[in-house]
């Protein structure tokens, strides 16, 4: 009896969303968010193709995009990947966004979507990072305008390889667009970082926005990094993990009374 007392007091801690999230049946539903860049729309859906039967995805274009956020529409999708690098939002479209994010919607941000909503410091906050096209302070610190250089090879370094989005990843090569002096928030899990000196050197990490799981990767401006094989085991351990459900608390053996 005092047993089924505790099991019922631990989930009464919980949320309803953690406490009551179902196992999923089906395939993660991706929502990819772009707008603002260009980009290789066909080799890029390749890509996102090529991460097997369990992700699927749709594509919409910011402003459109914005609808997404919506109450009646959070459930059509499980997990954003931003890839996008719009500037303009109202500030509705601003409560609506943090909103769905802070209440679990978890995000993949990719490459140029840190140098998105310049004038917006909670989307720093949401991703945990940002590109600066002007000077910019971020609490005390101040920012010169960032910096980037187009089709290098460099090497990345996996700085955490027991965390489900890198498990099984090595070191690698990538032919990428690097980007220099831009903003890491204090207190992310880094993942991914490079020694290429024409880089920030922390250039893949993780954080919790909310309730959500936030996953950040620098890299993904072309078709080379679109057909790495390990940025899309990478991409696609990212989708798997953000979308995975929190774990139950641990109910000890015996009668703790």
């Amino acid at each position: 009896m005092h047993k089924v007392i505790l099991i019922i007091l631990c989930l009464a801690i919980l949320s309803p969303a953690e406490a009551q999230q179902p196992e999923r049946t089906g395939p993660v539903r991706v929502l990819v968010v772009t707008g603002g860049h260009s980009y290789n729309k066909e080799m890029f859906m390749q890509m996102m193709e090529s991460l097997g039967d369990n992700i699927t995805f749709d594509i919409e274009e910011l402003p459109r995009a914005y609808d997404y956020f919506l109450v009646q529409n959070r459930d059509k999708y499980d997990v954003l990947l931003f890839y996008h690098m719009f500037q303009e939002i109202d500030n509705e479209q601003k409560r609506n966004m943090t909103e769905c994010i802070r209440m679990g919607k978890p995000v993949i941000a990719l490459h140029h979507s840190i140098c998105a909503f310049d004038n917006w410091p909670e989307y720093f906050r949401i991703i945990g990072g940002k590109y600066f096209h002007n000077e910019t302070t971020v609490g005390t610190k101040s920012f010169e305008p960032s910096s980037y250089v187009h089709d290098l090879k460099f090497v990345v370094k996996v700085s955490n390889q027991n965390h489900p989005v890198t498990k099984g990843v090595k070191d690698f090569e990538i032919n990428d667009e690097t980007y220099k002096g831009y903003y890491v928030e204090e207190g992310v899990t880094p993942l991914l970082t490079t020694s290429e000196p024409s880089s920030t050197p922390v250039i893949g990490w993780t954080k919790k926005y909310g309730k959500a799981r936030i996953v950040t990767l620098q890299s993904g401006h072309d078709v080379p990094t679109y057909e790495n094989p390990s940025f899309r085991r990478i991409l696609k351990q990212a989708i798997e993990w953000v979308t995975e459900p929190p774990p139950l608390p641990v109910i000890p053996d015996g009668d703790p009374f």
